[in-house]
Formats: structure tokens, C-alpha cells, sequence
């Protein structure tokens, strides 16, 4: 989906969310900014240190790779053991601790998929916990989970928003948007607005 016209800035440790219509470009400007489609013209700029994850929509994972969940969240670690190493006891130990904080404890040892699509969620969520990101990009990550789910997730954006990271996500519920997220941009093929949620939402019906 094709974009224009859009250009802002994302300030450190701001929590915000990319809302408009189907085919508005959101899931794209978010593929954009984690470098996985190229831009015809334009550029995006941030430190070249800061670590940054990326979470799509589930629609873009393969749930028939033969991985436990405990395997899949401890690949959020890898970085620092390598890709050809397997985990040390410690990463294996955080990744237990992440499971255990997004309420998948007794889910460790199944195959991803044989998960509910909530529950893969939850793993997904806790593999980002343990990339340590920076600014991290939630493509639709509160699709077709349950309310429980959407609660764990929601206070899990919010940690990481207390904890001073940069979370930009893509979200449908205007009325969740309204009360979690302080910062909105609104697109339509190009940025209609962006800034304070309550001044930028209105765009969208104008």
C-alpha cells in the first residue's frame, strides 16, 4: 500500500497509535519504519544503536514450525548468545520469567501451534520482552484475542511505556486508543493528523 505525505517524529519513550481506515498504509508505515519494505523516495531516520523489535500481524507467522514455547521466547534473547549457540540456563531462566509475567506458564512446554491464537499473542509478546527493544512496533497485536489476553497485553504496552521505550502500534478500537494511548497518527494513504489523541482522532471522520 502506497504512502505519501507523511512525516513526523516518534519522541523517545512515547506511546502512540497508528489508526485509519483498511488500506490506509498503516501496517505498512510500521513495515517501513522496521526496515522490512524499501522506500520508493523519503527516508526514516533514528540512532543507529537503538535496538528496535517488530511484531506483525499474525497472518505473517508460520504456526506449523516445530517449536515449543518456551524455544520461541527464548529466541527473543539471541542476540546475546548468538544464532548458531544454543541458550544458555539464563536466557532459558528470563524466558520463563517473561512467560510467567504475560500468564503462560503452564504453556511452555506445547507446540506454538498448538495455541490459541491469544495465547501465541502472549508468547509473541514475551519474546519481545526479552529483545530488550528500544522502540518496539505491534502490528494489530490485539486481533482476535480474547478480553483476558487484551488486558494482559494492554498492561504489558504499558510497562514497557513506564519503562521510558518507544512503542508504536497499530490498533483498530478507537475507544481503547482513547484511553491508552496519548499520541495518535491518523492515516488515509497519507498522514491526516498526528499528536495528542483527542485532537488527532477527529480527523478521520473529516
Amino acid at each position: 500500500m502506497a504512502l505519501e505525505a507523511v512525516s513526523g517524529v516518534f519522541e523517545p519513550g512515547s506511546l502512540t497509535a497508528i489508526v485509519g481506515p483498511n488500506g490506509a498504509g498503516k501496517s505498512t508505515l510500521l513495515a517501513a519504519i522496521a526496515g522490512v519494505v524499501r522506500l520508493a523516495r523519503g527516508r526514516i531516520e533514528r540512532p543507529p544503536t537503538e535496538r528496535l523489535a517488530y511484531l506483525p500481524q499474525q497472518a505473517a507467522l508460520a504456526r506449523d514450525y516445530p517449536l515449543t514455547v518456551l524455544e520461541l521466547v527464548t529466541l527473543g534473547g539471541w542476540r546475546e548468545y548468538g544464532p548458531f549457540r544454543a541458550p544458555p540456563a539464563f536466557m532459558r531462566a528470563r524466558a520463563v520469567e517473561a512467560a510467567t509475567t504475560i500468564g503462560l506458564t503452564e504453556r511452555l512446554g506445547r507446540r506454538i501451534g498448538q495455541l490459541s491464537v491469544g495465547e501465541l499473542q502472549r508468547a509473541l509478546f514475551a519474546r519481545l520482552i526479552l529483545q530488550d527493544a528500544a522502540v518496539i512496533l505491534l502490528d494489530e497485536p490485539l486481533a482476535a484475542v480474547d478480553a483476558q489476553t487484551t488486558t494482559v497485553l494492554l498492561d504489558q504496552i504499558a510497562r514497557w511505556h513506564q519503562e521510558g521505550r518507544t512503542v508504536i502500534a497499530v490498533l483498530h478500537d478507537l475507544d481503547l486508543v482513547r484511553q491508552r494511548f496519548p499520541t495518535t497518527v491518523a492515516l488515509a494513504r497519507r498522514c491526516l493528523a498526528w499528536g495528542a489523541t483527542e485532537a488527532a482522532l477527529p480527523a478521520l471522520a473529516a
